[in-house]
């Protein structure tokens, strides 16, 4: 009886050996269990032949596509010990069945797949049972079906007719999908029967559960199905068929019961599934993965129906995730961020970080499996201009970025995308650091630099690293000297100091022309050489390089905007407007273009030309940008709708008119506030003194911007002089061109939103640059209406802009203007001052204030402005004559004839707008 009860456990401990594949305890469990049993050789031959092959298997693993090796020594004992076993045949029929199959087994390894087939037809593999066995039963028929694909992919198929060879192909495939959800009943049973011992244990500590490995052969079978299915769609041509299924076939192994040994694999799986999604699936075919798939597509033989559907049945099938609350993709792109973001938990989860010697080759593993993932969630988020939470998934993924570039790189550039241009300056840095030969880098980082944060040393020094590289990139030299002059020139721009201008400016042009000279076929060059020589009013040789930038790149919308501005400057207005309805032509939604147009219109056609292009401004904004005007509260179509609904033209509509009543009432109550108070006093006195009710006022998004370095202050439109969106300068940027403004920019983009805020319910909608543009129009058209002589209609158009930007210096200024254009000078000199206080380097301003002063005889103070202004810019014309004109009242002639010589000489040159209007950016 004990001898019964000792063999009892002997089998079970056994059994559990084979389920887990602890093979090297098999011999010595076998020696025990014929030393207390009697009759049990037979036993004993298929258990060491079984412990002997899978051994060797372990020592020598098969790798996929490996050639056949032949009889070899090794495994001649295995041969006899199960050659021993059939012949004898005493064993009971389960065991002759286990026997042939690992007979079958044997003979693939040696190569011998004819006398596989047939042991696996004898056996009747389809008739062996799944229920009510031993885990280890399992993992045998998954293996053995396993190979019975692999000896049908080797064996050439006798015959050449086409249908054999897709029955063929049919066969093996049906092979690996049994094997494949055998394989995945067999791990999760043994997970089960592992985790119910570890349950049922006392509380002594007992042997660690061991971890399974799949093998070669249950690996094949989870994974070669779908391979196969890929692959044949491209060499058969049934590419939405097999598509359909290799679908259905990943989102079966996904939606099987999670195991520890299929984690890896699950997470390999998800990213396959993901760039299938990507690559291969359009949004009309695909399936949710609740739904059964298709039936038939129209891309499939109307011969084979049913063709998507499985073609057996099993009689036990592995568990499956189910629930009432389960979330399911609707779309590709959807199911495909769905699998990759669980791809890169896992991937994250799995991180081997080590640096020790010994993990090096597991970390190499694991960052390669984690860069694919985020490699393909570039794609599938990029694709959905996501760069925000690419840039996040990218952030998670540093962990990763030791000394990898790759890395490093992607989330510089998700930075970029994502408007984060200072925190993807710092991670440039660091690709600098770990590739210092690749001169794309530092370009990019000086392009950052020069946009949005106008950190102009940062570039000029990032463009030296490219200049002083020597011949390692030798290449991107010319590269490097136009970033460097692009550096110094807007650094000119921002000079306070005249001499220093001109230290930059000269600094500019040589860099230029060095870049011309080692690149004379890159049109870029050519043209900022010509920019850099407009602005410093050498307007002969502009031209000859503008027409060589012309001739590089003949549809380069800046230089045809700069060679109409040089015309302009010659005074060829009518030259000069034909060039900008060429340019517009190509490009008739270039609001910097038709900013340009309205100028040379007013000096060449006349108001009705320039206020009629206004109003095509106007559609085509309504026409982009699919905005609700601030200005409109709901109580009809706002002034914007009703000039565009109106087909007069615009000098002959009374724009009043057109304002809703409240909207004049307030234009009227805003002028008679100003001859006592400003909109700035109003609103310093109305913080300083009282405090506003909670529900009343809310503090605008923009004013985060004086200390989030991230994307609302670098889409500011007003962070630097030369910042462009969509082809047309930021109201803030025409006149701003100093450092100072830079940040007074800022200032007024956050004093107009609260001012917005404190006057309308009612806040902008979207992003600040379509508003902005909208801003310009009208003032474009109160300028054209000041210049005929209608203050009522200029009042209505600088209303439009304030009601968009109220602390706006533009709007300030051109209320000004409206002051001077009804005589009332005193309201129109606190108009000037309000704009100083926001920009204080506004020239047109400055010269606008001195000029009042003058008239009030107040010579030493306009004096003071205008040569403060001169410093400013040096060639505003109109500056230098105002400043003759107070040195003449005051009696020093000499000096006031300079400056009239001056102005003559500046005028002459002058365009009809200025140079600086043109992007400068790499």
């Amino acid at each position: 009886m004990a001898t019964k009860k000792a063999g009892s456990r002997l089998e079970t401990e056994i059994e559990r050996c084979r389920s887990e594949c602890q093979w090297e305890r098999i011999p010595e469990l076998v020696k025990q269990l014929s030393a207390k049993l009697i009759a049990n050789d037979d036993m004993a031959e298929l258990l060491l032949g079984e412990s002997k092959l899978e051994q060797y298997l372990k020592e020598q693993p098969l790798r996929q596509g490996a050639s056949p090796r032949g009889p070899r020594p090794q495994l001649t004992e295995v041969r006899k010990h199960l050659t021993a076993t059939l012949d004898r045949g005493n064993l009971k029929s389960e065991f002759l069945q286990e026997s042939n199959l690992i007979m079958a087994k044997l003979n693939y390894v040696e190569g011998d797949y004819s006398e596989a087939l047939s042991t696996y037809a004898r056996v009747g593999l389809d008739d062996l049972a799944l229920t009510a066995v031993p885990p280890y039963r399992l993992r045998m028929v998954a293996e053995a079906y396993a190979t019975k694909g692999l000896c049908l992919e080797k064996l050439p198929i006798s015959s050449s007719t086409s249908n054999l060879h897709v029955d063929r192909e049919q066969d093996v495939i049906t092979c690996y999908e049994k094997a494949g959800d055998i394989a995945l009943l067999y791990l999760q049973e043994i997970e089960r029967v592992t985790l119910t011992n570890i349950q049922n244990r006392s509380p002594k500590p007992g042997p660690a559960p061991h971890d399974q490995e799949l093998g070669f052969f249950l690996e094949t079978g989870l994974q070669r199905a779908h391979v196969l299915y890929f692959k044949n769609g491209i060499d058969v041509h049934e590419d939405q068929q097999n598509l359909t299924r290799g679908v259905g076939r990943f989102r079966e192994l996904l939606r099987a019961v999670e195991t520890r040994t299929t984690q890896n694999l699950r997470m390999t799986i998800a990213r396959q599934l993901a760039e299938i999604l990507l690559r291969g699936m359009c949004e009309q075919s695909y399936w949710n993965p609740l739904e059964d798939p298709p039936c038939q597509s129209p891309l499939d033989d109307p011969l084979r129906k049913g063709a998507n559907t499985k073609t057996y049945t099993l009689t036990r099938k592995a568990r499956v995730y189910s629930g009432e609350n389960i979330f399911c993709p609707q779309e590709n792109t959807e199911e495909a961020l769905l699998l990759l973001l669980i791809s890169e938990s896992m991937a994250n989860r799995d991180a081997v970080l080590s640096r020790i010697p010994e993990h090096r080759s597991d970390r190499l593993i694991s960052l390669q499996s984690a860069s694919v993932v985020y490699d393909l969630l570039t794609i599938a988020l990029g694709r959905r201009g996501q760069y925000e939470m690419l840039s996040e998934c990218l952030e998670r993924a540093m962990k990763f970025a030791f000394e990898e570039f790759h890395l490093w790189y992607q989330f510089a550039l998700s930075l970029m995308a994502a408007g984060k241009s200072a925190r993807a300056v710092k991670v440039l840095r660091e690709c600098i650091r770990l590739k210092p030969d690749d001169a794309t880098i530092p370009l990019l980082a000086a392009k950052l630099c020069m946009g949005s944060l106008h950190w102009l040393e940062e570039a000029e020094k990032f463009a030296k690293t490219v200049v002083d590289a020597g011949e390692k990139t030798s290449e991107f030299k010319a590269k490097g000297y136009l970033a460097l002059g692009l550096a110094y020139s807007l650094q000119a721009t921002d000079a306070s100091l005249r001499g220093m201008q001109e230290v930059l400016q000269r600094k500019a042009l040589l860099a230029f022309q060095r870049a011309h000279s080692l690149s004379p076929t890159d049109h870029q060059a050519a043209f900022y050489l010509a920019l850099q020589l407009a602005i410093s009013r050498q307007i002969p040789e502009a031209l000859g390089y503008v027409r060589q930038a012309l001739q590089l790149q003949g549809d380069d919308v800046n230089s045809l905007h700069l060679l109409a501005l040089l015309l302009s400057a010659q005074k060829h207005y009518h030259d000069a407007l034909n060039i900008i309805d060429m340019a517009l032509s190509e490009y008739p939604e270039n609001f910097i273009l038709l900013f340009s147009k309205v100028k040379l219109e007013s000096l060449c056609r006349g108001p009705d030309e320039a206020l009629l292009t206004c109003k095509h401004m106007l559609q085509i904004w309504k026409s982009c940008y699919n905005l609700t005007n601030p200005s409109d509260s709901g109580r009809g179509s706002s002034l914007l709708d009703r000039t565009i609904a109106d087909r007069r033209q615009l000098n002959t509509i009374t724009l009043p008119d057109f304002s809703d009543p409240e909207t004049v009432s307030d234009s009227s109550s805003s002028s008679s506030l100003s001859r006592t108070e400003s909109p700035l006093h109003l609103f310093v006195s109305s913080h300083l003194h009282s405090h506003p009710k909670p529900d009343t006022f809310v503090w605008p998004p923009a004013a985060q911007s004086f200390s989030d370095p991230g994307p609302r202050q670098e889409h500011s439109l007003c962070n630097s002089p030369d910042v462009y969106f969509h082809g047309f300068p930021s109201l803030f940027s025409v006149s701003s061109v100093h450092a100072t403004s830079v940040a007074a920019s800022r200032v007024e983009q956050a004093l107009s939103e609260v001012a917005s805020s404190l006057q309308s319910s009612a806040p902008k909608q979207g992003p600040l640059h379509p508003w902005m543009t909208l801003a310009q129009i009208w003032l474009h058209a109160a300028e054209v209406y000041i210049g005929i002589g209608k203050p009522a209609e200029a009042t209505a158009c600088t209303q439009e802009a304030a009601n968009l930007f109220p602390m706006s210096h533009n709007v300030l200024y051109m209320r000004g203007q409206v002051a001077e254009l009804r005589g009332n000078l005193e309201e129109a000199l606190r108009w000037y001052e309000e704009a100083l206080s926001i920009s204080p380097t506004h020239v047109k301003s400055m010269q606008r204030l001195a000029l009042i002063l003058h008239q009030l005889g107040r010579y030493s103070l306009a004096e003071k402005i205008l040569r403060d202004a001169v410093q400013v810019n040096s060639t505003a014309h109109e500056v230098w004559n105002g400043l003759g004109e107070v040195l003449q009242a005051q009696g020093n002639d000499a000096a006031a004839t300079e400056c009239f010589l001056t102005a003559l000489e500046l005028e002459a040159s002058s365009p009809a707008v200025p140079f600086t209007i043109i992007p400068r950016v790499l």
